[in-house]
């Protein structure tokens, strides 16, 4: 436990966007929005998280806060004895939103672990990834929060897979926050256990169109974005969501669900028509929303090993 007592590191980590319209459960994009973390290592045992911005008061401040908890699986993963840590989280990334705030969490959690085990452990992108995965249960959010960009997810025998891609610098993202939440157990629990093969078909083609509008031909998002698979059955738990969504769409936006909602992320083919999606939102809105125009974030999650003060 000495090895790594007094160490402090500082970890970054992007809110995320899965689904991106069609491709379900596999496609996630980082965002430029993001959770930061001082993480220092104890002699001491005991946990004790420090957490300001959103969530403060809210989300545990002891072990079983999901950033200490995610620390200590990725401890034990690696064979090392677990020392006191103590944690001061500074959140950005709206919680229940569907951008990816769990997924955020898991990896600030699994960073930390691996900044704090430098010269020690050296874990490899794909352990990291494997054990994301395993404490969110799937790897559309934790990819593109690990790695940044737009992200591919799969599952092999090897374990999760993920296939990071540069974003055609004219993507522009804009994300429209509301106020109330959905849960994700919520929203999964819409979906079908089956779909019909015309959909499913419908799905394949605009996910392999859509991957070739973020890279390389941003005038084919309207179209590469359209989804059978889920938006439609998860409506219901997000009324004003699909509204807005169908709203923006009418007026030619590439507007989807975020994750599980309810979050609108509009992937705009020019900086200036997130302004006019905007106003679109707050017009046509029975409630308020926050409008947040980010960029792409391509780095994905970093951590730095050194001696630095909490955040005051």
């Amino acid at each position: 436990m000495s090895l790594v007592a007094d160490r402090t590191v500082t970890v970054r980590v992007p809110a995320t966007s899965a689904n991106l319209g069609p491709g379900f459960d596999t496609l996630g994009l980082a965002l430029g929005l993001y959770d930061e973390l001082v993480v220092t290592a104890k002699a001491e045992p005991g946990v004790r998280v420090d957490v300001q911005g959103v969530g403060a008061g809210e989300v545990p401040g002891d072990e079983s806060n999901l950033v200490a908890r995610s620390i200590v699986a990725a401890f034990e993963r690696f064979g090392q004895p677990v020392p006191g840590l103590h944690l001061v989280a500074r959140n950005v990334i709206p919680h229940g939103s569907g951008l990816g705030s769990s997924a955020a969490a898991i990896v600030s959690g699994v960073m930390a672990a691996k900044g704090l085990l430098e010269g020690i452990v050296e874990p490899s992108p794909d352990d990291l990834l494997a054990l994301a995965t395993q404490l969110e249960g799937h790897p559309d959010n934790v990819a593109p929060a690990l790695f940044g960009g737009l992200t591919i997810a799969w599952t092999s025998a090897e374990g999760p897979q993920a296939k990071k891609l540069i974003v055609h610098r004219g993507v522009s993202p804009l994300v429209c926050v509301p106020a109330h939440t959905v849960s994700t157990a919520l929203a999964r629990s819409l979906q079908p256990d089956s779909v019909p093969y015309e959909d499913a078909v419908f799905n394949l083609s605009r996910s392999a169109l859509l991957i070739a509008a973020l890279i390389q031909s941003p005038e084919l998002l309207l179209q590469a974005t359209e989804d059978k698979l889920h938006q439609d059955y998860r409506a219901s738990a997000m009324p004003e969501t699909n509204s807005l969504i169908r709203i923006l769409r009418e007026n030619g936006f590439a507007a989807v669900v975020s994750g599980a909602g309810p979050s609108i992320l509009v992937l705009a083919s020019d900086p200036s028509q997130r302004l006019v999606a905007a106003d679109l939102v707050a017009r046509h809105a029975e409630n308020p929303w926050q409008s947040l125009m980010l960029a792409v974030d391509f780095k994905g999650a970093t951590v730095n090993s050194h001696q630095v003060e909490a955040f005051g």
